[in-house]
């Protein structure tokens, strides 16, 4: 399609220094086509203030605001949690939102009869695969534009640059020019003085941290929280009982609070360069912890080795945007049907950056006192000489062989 063709688009919107120049730029380039503004409400809060009066400012017709909170959380957050699904240690923030955004924005260009899907997403990142391959998936004939990899904006201050000259509002300056993404789930930080990872970032410096304080600030006095699990799912915090979200949301506070979940890690982008980011995880890694440690106890050896090396290709698969697929959809199975047994209760104490285990029960543990106490138990000791004969038989029968006494 000719760029004079294009007479709709339907742009991924968040009001950020990237989109908000699109709108514009879009004006300018494609002979003043029509836009929509789509944001998708992920869970990141303030963000979504004044998006819309911004949008129509700035050229666009109408901004509509789709609320993917919960399809993300109990679609693509919770099975991952259930697989211990990380990337390099990273849990996988970005790439949670990404493919119901896409999904949402294929559908939506599809009603509204657009000619094309707009992103803001750069050509180096992850991100662009992500969206692209959900609206494959979705409008699988509709034109795809990406600015970045057409305009000659070079960098985040020429952007700045652009933004002055359309009157374009911004909420950022030059100085606090981190490259951010949010949702229920996380916050990154990139850019700036994080792109050489020689420099320490300053988590205490106002502003920089927003989920919560550096352990550092953190209260000198721990904080206690039970998780509640049913088949793998969190279903309460301290026995109150609410969805998903909500717990996320819960967590998020006691585990900012407390300076739980920042990482500054250099992460192997799917597009094959390596990147630094500081990510903020409050909530997720109180879940993750507090998982892990009910299957301690509820899934048996073989299910949970297995399912930890399936858990790195779960990770891989979400990282690189192929959620809408039918890899996702059978390792997903295999997450539902491993933690059917994982129910119960998980305690930890959350202390300056830590979330340390204190207690967990289940009505499904594998865990047996009797069996494996120091004390008097039914366990036959005698038992282990005939099974370390047979263990060991190939190492002995290997041996006799290099002797010659076979």
């Amino acid at each position: 399609m000719e760029k004079k063709d294009i007479k709709k688009v339907v742009l991924a919107y968040s009001g950020g220094l990237d989109t908000s120049i699109i709108i514009p730029w879009l004006k300018e380039n494609y002979n003043n086509p029509e836009i929509i503004a789509v944001a998708g409400n992920v869970g990141q809060a303030d963000e979504l203030e004044g998006l819309e009066a911004k949008a129509l400012k700035t050229g666009a017709s109408k901004l509509i605001v789709a609320d993917l909170v919960d399809e993300m959380v109990d679609d693509i957050i919770i099975p991952a949690l259930k697989m211990d699904a990380k990337y390099e240690t990273y849990l996988l923030g970005t790439a949670f939102a990404r493919p119901v955004i896409g999904k949402k924005l294929a559908e939506i260009a599809l009603a509204e009869g657009a000619d094309a899907i707009a992103h803001g997403c750069t050509g180096k990142g992850n991100d662009q695969v992500r969206f692209e391959l959900a609206i494959k998936r979705f409008a699988p004939g509709m034109k795809i534009i990406a600015p970045w990899r057409e305009w000659n904006i070079k960098s985040r201050d020429e952007e700045i640059d652009y933004a002055e000259a359309h009157n374009v509002p911004l909420k950022i300056s030059r100085e606090t020019n981190y490259s951010k993404d949010k949702n229920l789930w996380h916050l990154s930080h990139e850019g700036l003085d994080l792109e050489d990872p020689s420099n320490e970032p300053n988590y205490d410096k106002p502003g920089f941290l927003e989920m919560g304080v550096s352990p550092a600030m953190a209260p000198d006095k721990p904080t206690y929280v039970t998780i509640s699990f049913e088949a793998g799912a969190p279903v309460a915090v301290d026995g109150v009982k609410m969805k998903a979200s909500k717990i996320i949301e819960k967590l998020n506070k006691l585990g900012g609070e407390n300076g739980i979940g920042i990482i500054d890690i250099v992460e192997n982008r799917l597009i094959g360069m390596k990147d630094r980011g500081v990510y903020e995880t409050p909530g997720g890694t109180i879940l993750y912890k507090a998982h892990e440690q009910l299957e301690m106890i509820t899934v048996d050896k073989d299910t949970l080795h297995e399912k930890q090396k399936l858990a790195v290709d779960y990770a891989d698969l979400i990282y690189n945007g192929k959620w809408y697929s039918p890899l996702q959809e059978a390792l997903t199975a295999f997450a539902n049907e491993s933690n059917k047994y994982v129910t119960g209760d998980v305690k930890l104490k959350l202390y300056k950056g830590n979330a340390i285990p204190a207690g967990m029960t289940s009505p499904y543990s594998l865990y047996s006192e009797n069996l494996v106490t120091f004390g008097e138990s039914d366990y036959d000791q005698k038992q282990s000489e005939g099974f370390i004969n047979l263990w060991g038989l190939p190492t002995k029968v290997q041996a006799l062989r290099e002797k010659g006494l076979l």
